[in-house]
């Protein structure tokens, strides 16, 4: 028999057992396994994802939206078949995310896209190809032939990209790949570092942001290391380009501003320690009249705060391209460019309007 006060207590007490879910209610699952895409789509309660071989469909897009702090490992390669989907073709989201791909591939079958329009026509090409909106750290994975843009980058906290290949060295064949930029970013806090880009267009292009690190990247047969174009109401500050080297390409690097953009800007960039060969156009471009390289600047913009400073960046142009152009509507203040050394090919012209350049060899 209880007692009074023993039944009572049991009375109070059991709909708060009833109440209190079990460890295994409130645990995240501990491996969740991705090999298809469904199975892609709901890994919001795992710690930890694997990545194994699959193949995604005509018409199929995949987005996994990692539980936050996950670990993702990557077994096998992902292959998308040609598709009429439009891009971005796999997109990953979460917050300090650890994504380790162990050398393995996304294969975005290029080939049977490339036409030579790259977007501008021809075959419909999905693009971007990958979307990161994710923070923490993406590293160790090769992204290869896309159809077009390859890795667009949208993050909203701190994110490194480490050690990722693009791949679209195979777009040189006839030239048939086009547009197949390598990043392209509009995010802040980001550090991308000891890549490699092999591409037909700018290795990395920053639309917008701030506090942007490039670092020890590789980038060959493309357009160099961009910022821009910047378009109206759109502006770039603190950017770092350091220790990268850009051979074999139409660029070395610039920034470009639309003429017709009514707003926006760009200031607070960096370069030191970059070396830069083989440029068939322009080794250094600074410009507001995109998507002219040198015509009639747009004045509605601002440019200010651009350095060549720390270590030496060489330039090396071929015959016929211009070593450093600067065609400004609307830059200020001073710019030191004492470690600028630019040779070969012709001086190209310094329109800088309100801005001074100090220092330097080109």
């Amino acid at each position: 028999m209880f007692s009074k006060s023993a039944l009572l207590t049991a009375i109070l007490i059991a709909p708060l057992a009833l109440a209190m879910p079990s460890p295994t209610e409130t645990a995240k699952r501990s491996t969740c396994t991705v090999d298809s895409v469904s199975s892609a789509s709901d890994l919001s309660d795992c710690s930890d994802v694997v990545i194994s071989s699959f193949t995604v469909d005509d018409g199929d897009t995949v987005t996994m939206s990692f539980a936050e702090g996950a670990t993702v490992t990557m077994t096998g390669e992902v292959t998308f078949a040609s598709t009429t989907a439009s891009g971005p073709l796999i997109t990953f989201e979460g917050t300090s995310i650890s994504f380790n791909g162990g050398g393995n591939t996304f294969n975005g079958n290029g080939a049977d896209y490339w036409d030579g329009e790259g977007t501008d026509g021809g075959k419909a090409k999905p693009h971007p190809f990958m979307k990161i909106e994710a923070s923490g750290s993406f590293e160790n994975f090769i992204v290869l032939n896309t159809p077009a843009q390859a890795i667009s980058v949208n993050n909203n906290d701190p994110l490194t990209i480490k050690d990722v290949t693009v791949n679209n060295l195979a777009g040189n064949t006839d030239s048939l790949g086009a547009n197949t930029d390598g990043f392209d970013v509009s995010a802040s806090d980001l550090t991308i570092t000891s890549c490699v880009v092999e591409n037909q267009d700018d290795c990395i292009a920053i639309n917008s942001g701030s506090n942007i690190v490039f670092s020890n990247n590789q980038c060959s047969y493309g357009h160099g290391m961009s910022i821009g174009s910047i378009s109206s109401g759109k502006t770039v500050s603190g950017v770092v380009f350091s220790d990268n080297t850009v051979t074999s390409s139409m660029y070395g690097t610039r920034i470009k501003v639309d003429s017709d953009a009514t707003s926006g800007g760009v200031s607070n960039v960096t370069w030191s320690g970059n070396t830069m060969s083989g440029i068939t156009y322009y080794g250094v471009l600074i410009t507001q009249s995109y998507p002219d390289n040198d015509g009639t600047p747009g004045t509605d913009t601002t440019i200010s705060d651009i350095n060549f400073i720390g270590s030496p960046t060489d330039v090396s142009v071929e015959s016929g391209a211009y070593r450093v152009t600067v065609d400004c509507g609307n830059c200020d203040g001073t710019w030191d460019w004492s470690e600028l050394t630019a040779t070969g090919g012709d001086a190209g012209t310094i329109d800088s309007e309100d801005a001074t350049i100090e220092g330097g060899s080109y």
